[in-house]
């Protein structure tokens, strides 16, 4: 997909009414300082739209970023992060499921682990969490340039078998240096940027929707 437009179109807060976007939504988590920024940056094909920080922790909010007004990434607060009180943590983990459990567009959540470390009991919870809210998350195993190519595979196991992750389950290796797995990641969203119900009403042949589109 060629990127025309992104832009970041909401904000939400702890007290923030959810957006009732009409467009799917697919959303990013994990742990502070895993490369989240950096991935969606790298998909928006843009340097700094998601702001990058030596900071962890500094997403605090929900933000979705419009692309194309064709669909949403939804970039969600950073866990783990020690600096953040036990309360704070508490909100944080109630504005992610509320957003989890009441969004219709969300197509998938994408979680985000350090290819190079064992999954941590963070990565652990926050990948049990989504399950058990209904998704089946897509892992991407970042930091992939950090590697040398003979370790890759050894080290997707061990994320693998760190979260529990069935066999059908997709780990996906990524680079924000290199953009190695960028297309795969795309590929994959643009697969599921329409319900199959929706798919198969298309194909059906109700032409007169089409009418105008580029």
């Amino acid at each position: 997909m060629i990127i025309k437009k992104a832009e970041l179109e909401t904000v939400c807060g702890i007290t923030s009414k959810l957006p009732e976007n009409e467009n799917p939504e697919f959303a990013f988590a994990g742990k502070s300082n895993v490369g989240k920024s950096s991935l969606i940056n790298a998909l928006m094909n843009r340097k700094s739209l998601a702001r990058t920080s030596s900071q962890p922790g500094k997403t605090q909010t929900i933000n979705f970023y419009n692309i194309n007004d064709a669909l949403y990434y939804v970039d969600l607060p950073g866990y783990g992060y020690a600096k953040v009180s036990v309360e704070v943590k508490a909100k944080w983990g109630k504005m992610i499921e509320r957003y989890l459990q009441k969004s219709p567009m969300l197509r998938c959540v994408f979680l985000l682990i350090d290819i190079r470390h064992e999954p941590s009991e963070n990565d652990k919870l926050m990948y049990d969490w989504v399950v058990s809210n209904g998704y089946h998350p897509v892992i991407i195993a970042t930091k992939l340039d950090k590697l040398k190519r003979s370790q890759i595979q050894k080290h997707v196991k061990m994320v693998r078998e760190g979260l529990g992750i069935p066999k059908e389950g997709l780990v996906i290796p990524f680079s924000a240096e290199t953009k190695q797995g960028r297309e795969e990641i795309w590929a994959l969203i643009e697969s599921m940027m329409m319900p199959k119900e929706e798919s198969a009403d298309e194909a059906e042949g109700d032409e007169v929707e089409t009418e105008g589109e580029n």
